[in-house]
């Protein structure tokens, strides 16, 4: 069996605060989470292939930043490890990733295949559009309007969309996930499994486990698991001067020019008050309880902040409470280990 090592180290870095719970390697770039789109490639062309937690002479090295394309033929790929660059995508910032989000979305539809496209719409469900939707026969759909003619449409297991919603695809809704009444999700956006979605969402990525349940405009941003954003939440991905957009890398502790075209990045267990609104390029880290803010002037939070200002951190006997909560909310509960990390991460960032 072929081995590959992706060295996620560099990538770990760019990529903060979405990696500081998780590695490189389980962050949704697509569909799919960066680890999936090797083994479901390996997995379509029939090779046989492991993913080394190490790096030894027995497996080629590869920059988890390199993401495969459909195209890459793996087996010759195997043979030497070099090769072939146009069939790989270079994802070295956030900001990368989300310029092509709408094709590594049209992407992971090809990989996945086997899917069976709804040939005739029902119950006042409205379809138009070239490209195919795909709805898993345990997911509900009331009636609404899906536009298929930039890319697919899919609807995976146990999704519920309810009437009035708008969907423009190359866009993929999670398992479980609910999305709610007249909500209006455009091109490129991507949400995980248990999720609860409205207003307006737009080339953007939402993990597992998160909320953005009423009105509100998200647009070219990343968020991460376990957030939930008040009613009113909103962001610029324009600057009024249609400049280039300043983002903070946590793991250079400098800013980085991230084009014209910027939303939010969010860790993880974020959660917003009412009416929360975020200027272009903010960084929220993880942990964080934003709230007393109107419009938001800070361009960066970091992990663990308490209010808009983020003068003060997050009590950690409070925060351990609420994430258990907010968790129980979905019906999961965090371990020993999860909680133990969590007040690691505490003292590194509040020390």
């Amino acid at each position: 069996m072929k081995a590959i090592y992706l060295d996620q180290e560099g990538s770990h870095r760019q990529f903060l605060p979405l990696t500081l719970t998780r590695s490189y390697l389980d962050l949704r770039v697509g569909i799919l989470l960066v680890h999936e789109k090797w083994t479901q490639l390996a997995k379509n062309q029939s090779v046989e292939l492991s993913i080394a937690l190490n790096a030894s002479d027995d497996a080629i090295t590869i920059p988890a930043c390199k993401i495969p394309k459909p195209g890459l033929d793996l087996v010759e790929f195997l043979k030497t490890g070099t090769g072939q660059d146009d069939f790989f995508y270079t994802l070295d910032s956030v900001w990368e990733l989300l310029r092509v989000l709408p094709q590594l979305i049209l992407d992971d539809c090809t990989l996945l295949g086997g899917h069976t496209a709804v040939t005739s719409v029902t119950n006042g469900v409205q379809q138009w559009g070239s490209h195919p939707f795909f709805k898993d026969p345990l997911a509900s759909v009331e009636p609404c309007f899906i536009h298929t003619e930039d890319g697919p449409v899919f609807i995976d297991a146990g999704a519920r969309i309810m009437a009035g919603s708008m969907l423009r695809g190359p866009l993929y809704i999670g398992k479980n996930s609910t999305v709610k009444m007249g909500t209006a999700l455009y091109s490129g956006t991507v949400i995980g499994d248990n999720c609860i979605v409205g207003g307006e969402i737009k080339n953007t990525i939402i993990h597992n486990n998160s909320n953005k349940s009423h009105h509100g405009y998200l647009g070219d941003s990343y968020i991460g698991e376990w957030c939930n954003l008040g009613a009113g939440t909103s962001c610029s991905n324009l600057k009024n001067t249609a400049g280039t957009i300043g983002v903070w890398n946590m793991g250079k502790r400098a800013f980085e020019k991230a084009g014209d075209k910027m939303g939010i990045i969010m860790g993880d267990h974020v959660r917003t008050a009412v009416n929360t609104q975020f200027n272009s390029g903010t960084v929220i880290g993880s942990f964080s309880n934003i709230f007393n803010t109107g419009f938001l002037s800070l361009k960066y939070y970091p992990p663990f902040s308490w209010g808009g200002e983020a003068s003060a951190p997050y009590q950690i006997s409070k925060l351990l409470v609420d994430v258990e909560r907010w968790m129980k909310m979905k019906n999961q509960h965090p371990d020993t280990r999860y909680m133990e990390h969590i007040k690691e991460l505490y003292k590194q960032y509040t020390a």
